[in-house]
């Protein structure tokens, strides 16, 4: 980012610079009382650009208060001069409140203050006794002119000299001479854009102009006169390509987010709609069909001549028998034991031997050595069946037949639908508890796991 060329940081300067302008104009009309309270000079430089003018009637009225002060400090306060300037606060206080100047720069707020202000100095309750009883003689002899003016200097004017008057436009608009500030940015951002697009279009002819202009498609907010605020969007973007801003975090974590809702999105969407499909082709009866009458499943392609699910049926057999069964033929013969031993017991003959001397552990004995050698037997007749042709023969027409049977039954109306119903709400329960629960909780996992992946690469 630092190795960027020198052009395309000044290009990024002069952008910041005017993206500043930009929300300091828009911020000056809200914040122009904070602006003549912090830095007055700037305000009178910039109130003509915005078309504004002082308010005449305000600005009658802080004169008034001006030759008011004057006047105190040469004559007395029963001279005629000083009373008629109290009369005529008077009449400018009662025509302030009625008319409310400040309506169209702060409606009811700096009236309201300057009114309250007033009620609580002289404790009056009604705002117009309040401006009477403070532009009077006889409150100013009482509690002393010099405070009294203070306190409006202080308290009262400067809410009073934030009010203006903005100028009407010769097509009914607020003036507003920004664009002049605006125009040498627009202009240089507009020279910008069309010696890049030649420079590109040359370096790739097949590039259009209007191909190569939407490829910094977001410059074009530096030349809009309107909307100025969406210029940060490109100031952003060139403050990062020259390295004054690191969005990388920012850029990552919109990555993340957004890669969750999509996929977690797509995921519900595809999960329910392949089990919304699964249950529409039961109700239809599209899986008995397919179960019962193999003429209409469509061909099925064998990629490597050989049927997987049989070669996996038979090797689970083998497994069982050759390396299951002796594992537990222990299990097998205590079984037999157990059994053989409760139909002994059942026998009246089993209660005579016990009664012998000498063979009351015969049948125990007997029983024992007959689980013993039927478990055996067990096992090694399902090893030898298994290489016999006769039983393997047998085997098959069992097969055959328990299929057939089970078709026939299962193509009863009262089983087959009792089966579709159940299979159908058996996916909308895995709908509900699978589905919904991977699209919430398991992206975000699966992610987390793709980034420490990405990491360890």
């Amino acid at each position: 980012m630092s190795s960027q060329p020198r052009w395309q940081k000044i290009a990024a300067l002069i952008a910041l610079v005017n993206l500043g302008l930009v929300l300091f104009n828009l911020s000056y009309i809200p914040a122009r009382s904070f602006y003549w309270q912090v830095i007055p000079s700037l305000v009178n430089l910039y109130d003509p650009i915005k078309g504004i003018t002082p308010h005449p009637e305000t600005q009658n009225y802080l004169a008034q208060v001006n030759q008011l002060e004057e006047q105190l400090e040469q004559t007395e306060l029963s001279s005629a001069q000083v009373e008629a300037s109290f009369l005529e606060l008077q009449i400018l206080s009662y025509r302030m409140i009625d008319e409310n100047p400040f309506e169209g720069v702060n409606p009811g707020n700096t009236l309201e203050t300057i009114k309250s202000r007033i009620r609580n100095r002289v404790g009056e309750n009604s705002s117009r006794d309040a401006f009477t009883t403070f532009w009077s003689s006889d409150y100013f002899n009482r509690f002393g002119w010099q405070a009294e003016i203070e306190f409006f200097n202080q308290e009262i004017r400067p809410l009073i000299a934030t009010n203006y008057y903005r100028e009407i436009g010769r097509f009914g608009g607020l003036v507003d001479y920004f664009w002049l500030i605006d125009l040498p940015f627009i202009s240089f951002f507009v020279g910008e854009i069309f010696a890049r697009t030649y420079f590109l279009s040359r370096r790739k002819p097949d590039l259009t102009w209007l191909g190569a202009i939407l490829r910094r498609w977001y410059d074009l907010f530096l030349i809009f006169p309107f909307i100025r605020w969406l210029r940060i969007i490109p100031v952003t973007i060139r403050l990062y390509q020259v390295g004054w801003l690191n969005l990388k975090p920012l850029q990552k974590q919109i990555n993340y987010d957004f890669a969750i809702s999509f996929a977690g999105e797509l995921t519900e969407i595809v999960g329910i709609q392949v089990i919304d499909q699964m249950q529409d082709a039961i109700k239809r009866g599209d899986v008995s069909n397919w179960l019962f009458h193999p003429e209409t499943r469509r061909p099925y392609i064998q990629l490597n001549n050989r049927n997987e699910a049989k070669a996996i049926a038979g090797r689970l057999v083998n497994i069982s028998i050759h390396d299951v069964l002796p594992q537990i033929q222990p299990d097998l013969k205590a079984l037999l034991h157990h059994s053989l031993e409760n139909t002994l017991i059942q026998l009246p003959i089993y209660e005579q031997l016990q009664n012998i001397p000498g063979l009351g552990d015969l049948p125990t004995r007997f029983t024992e050595q007959l689980a013993q050698n039927l478990s055996q037997a067990a096992c090694q007749n399902a090893i030898e069946a298994m290489e016999n042709p006769t039983t393997t023969e047998l085997t098959k027409r069992l097969v055959t037949n328990f299929r057939e049977v089970l078709e026939t039954e299962l193509q009863k109306k009262h089983n087959l639908q009792e089966i579709e119903e159940l299979l159908v709400d058996m996916l909308e329960e895995i709908k509900f508890n699978y589905v919904k629960t991977l699209a919430e909780g398991g992206i975000e996992r699966i992610l987390e796991e793709a980034d420490q992946l990405h990491q360890l690469i």
